[in-house]
């Protein structure tokens, strides 16, 4: 019995998809067969206004040149599939609407959402949690997803098809020490993943989240390194994981493969979250 993961005909969305996961995830789905739009509030081509909107590991990002969202819809049409690079803030409802339009006049309807945008940069005790800062978080990373997600639902229902992947993370299932507002959304995350999987289970929807653990993005790289070395120390396989490995979950998940998965939390995380000495 051959085993394959086959998505030609379909077509994604991935939100965050400029760099880190959210790349290697567009590439990836792209190399399985399906057609991949990259949503990200930057583009190579932009001004730069926006990095300065979104904090400081995104203006890191722009200025060390970690922004490849029209690079990397151009490797996606070298291999031979179609692809758009778009710019959207999925805080923003009418960016997120006009965005799945644009995806299905030139790609076709959106049948697998990849909810990977999200805010990594707002760290601190619960005293010195910034207010704003936490309501921003929550707008990205939580809303944000409800935004895309209730964009496509309409279509995804109507052709009794449909896969939407939520990026979650352990620090949404085990806590994060100075990161009440990140672990706060990631937690949120898997409570709409199940509850998207239980209203979109009738209509050939599955809805399922990964739960990333220490993964070697660019972000990891801004972080601080005893803290991220003591990260590693905590993961029982002893290093972080490889953005391509949560991108390898990502295609399986989406995938006939995993017809009969929804509603889970596929922990993708080297074991931090087992007791490790």
């Amino acid at each position: 019995m051959a085993l394959e993961i086959d998505l030609s005909g379909r077509v994604a969305l991935v939100t965050g998809g400029s760099r880190g996961l959210g790349r290697a995830d567009a590439l990836t789905l792209a190399r399985a067969g399906a057609d991949v739009a990259i949503a990200d509030i930057q583009l190579e081509s932009d001004s730069g206004e926006q990095a300065e909107r979104y904090g400081p590991l995104a203006q890191a990002a722009r200025a060390q040149g970690f922004v490849y969202a029209e690079q990397t819809a151009d490797q996606i049409r070298a291999l031979g599939r179609r692809s758009l690079a778009l710019r959207c803030d999925v805080t923003e409802r009418a960016e997120v609407a006009e965005t799945v339009r644009r995806v299905g006049e030139d790609l076709g309807p959106v049948g697998i959402l990849v909810n990977n945008a999200a805010t990594l940069d707002h760290l601190g005790q619960l005293s010195d949690q910034s207010p704003e800062l936490w309501e921003r978080d929550l707008r990205v990373n939580l809303t944000g997803a409800f935004n895309c997600a209730q964009a496509v639902w309409p279509g995804l229902v109507e052709h009794g098809w449909g896969r939407i992947v939520n990026m979650a993370s352990v620090a949404g299932t085990l806590g994060g020490f100075g990161q009440a507002s990140y672990s706060t959304t990631k937690a949120g995350v898997l409570g709409l993943t199940r509850t998207l999987a239980l209203e979109g289970a009738r209509n050939g929807i599955t809805v399922n989240a990964i739960v990333p653990g220490v993964i070697g993005t660019e972000a990891f790289g801004f972080g601080n390194p005893e803290m991220n070395e003591r990260m590693i120390r905590r993961t029982a396989l002893r290093r972080a994981g490889d953005p391509q490995e949560v991108a390898n979950a990502i295609a399986f998940l989406c995938s006939g493969l995993a017809s009969y998965i929804t509603g889970i939390e596929l922990n993708v995380s080297g074991g931090i979250e087992l007791f490790t000495f």
